[in-house]
């Protein structure tokens, strides 16, 4: 119950950002401020609910939306095993040493625990992705731990 809360406030947090509006004129905005504000993709939970018959792993099933030209950050989902399915639009992934491979609306691909998930992005400069997203994790653990910044 704790990461859905934390995930729902991170997005609430993220859609209010989106919304928000500066009093200030658009050139007046530093290039790091306006990094900051770059969308990224935005992670909605559907179901959290303990494995009645695995103890200590929990199911989380969420949608994962990209808005055009979007990458994800390097990471990894801990010890989750990972399915993931396009629900909308195109996404090209690499996870660990695979080749990256390019997901239309209707495929799906799995990731084994601790897999490196190098590469995800929307590569449409218009169309928005979304992908239904299902994680068999150890209970507590961070769904999406994105890599160290070098």
């Amino acid at each position: 119950m704790r990461i859905a809360a934390g995930l729902l406030a991170v997005t609430a947090l993220t859609a209010a950002t989106a919304c928000s509006t500066s009093d200030q004129p658009a050139h007046a905005e530093a290039p790091a401020a306006a990094a900051a504000l770059k969308p990224s993709e935005t992670l909605t939970p559907l179901l959290q609910q303990a494995l009645p018959n695995v103890k200590g792993k929990t199911f989380t099933s969420a949608v994962v939306a990209f808005p055009p030209n979007i990458s994800a950050l390097p990471h990894r989902h801990g010890q989750a095993f990972v399915y993931a399915y396009v629900l909308e639009g195109t996404v090209r992934s690499k996870v660990d040493d695979k080749p990256v491979t390019t997901y239309h609306q209707g495929e799906n691909w799995i990731e084994q625990p601790g897999a490196h998930h190098v590469l995800t992005e929307n590569p449409s400069r218009t169309k928005p992705a979304k992908l239904l997203v299902v994680f068999v994790s150890n209970t507590g653990d961070e769904l999406k731990v994105d890599d160290p910044k070098s």
